[in-house]
């Protein structure tokens, strides 16, 4: 094993650690979290089914931010998808053999990164654009959106422009799984790009990114409308009470 090859898998051992034990980490928390007030956003949903066709909605079409800003919305989606489609293509890394609709989505994926890139653009650009945006942005954000935005770039080049060993690379990661440690190419994009999702999966946990799971413990989104109905609780104030 070259040392390039152990680099990097210590690397994304140690970014997988961190990126599940601080993810499960902010799960807990948000799922310990005491919601005292029946604050559900309206309209809002008076049964447990309409509640979850609601985050369902939230989570396929952003339905809250499609009425609060219909660029962001646009931008946002777009930049969303196509991480989704860029997502399904990279399982085929991960597993073998390839099922057959990831081996159906691979052409699509490929158009789904030029599609992040562009949503990232946006997105970007708003916050620089928009006054009240740019106000309340922090070096953070910048970085995130930067960083994103560079994994989508070096992801397009290797795709289009400068090819990779991908055998390879899918030997590399199948056998991080096992244990079993396979060289990896030392294209120099290749290892930039790995780099930068490393990067990703470790600061994942402690950024604003955690608002993919933090949708579904917000008060707002996931109680149902029913004070009228039933008297609303916190667990701790049950403990008072009895």
């Amino acid at each position: 094993m070259s040392f390039l090859t152990g680099v990097y898998a210590f690397l994304f051992y140690f970014a997988a650690v961190v990126f599940v034990t601080g993810l499960v980490g902010k799960v807990v928390q948000y799922a310990r979290t005491p919601a005292p007030l029946k604050i559900p956003t309206t309209p809002a949903p008076t049964t447990t089914g309409g509640v979850v066709l609601r985050l369902a909605r939230e989570v396929v079409f952003f339905e809250s931010l499609f009425r609060g800003n219909k660029w962001t919305w646009i931008f946002g989606w777009v930049f969303h998808f196509g991480l989704f489609l860029v997502t399904l293509r990279h399982l085929r890394y991960f597993i073998d053999p390839v099922w057959v609709p990831i081996q159906l989505i691979q052409p699509f994926g490929m158009y789904g990164g030029i599609a992040m890139v562009l949503g990232l653009g946006g997105l970007w650009a708003r916050r620089f654009l928009v006054d009240r945006v740019r106000y309340i942005t922090g070096p953070s954000d910048h970085l995130i959106l930067g960083l994103l935005v560079l994994i989508g770039c070096s992801g397009l080049l290797m795709s289009f422009v400068v090819h990779t060993d991908i055998v390879s690379v899918k030997e590399f990661f199948r056998g991080l799984m096992a244990f079993d440690i396979h060289p990896l190419p030392a294209d120099p994009l290749l290892l930039v790009h790995l780099l930068l999702v490393a990067a990703l999966m470790i600061i994942f946990p402690y950024s604003k990114l955690l608002h993919a799971p933090g949708l579904f413990f917000s008060p707002t989104r996931n109680q149902v409308d029913n004070p009228r109905e039933k008297r609303h609780i916190a667990p701790w104030a049950e403990r008072l009470e009895q």
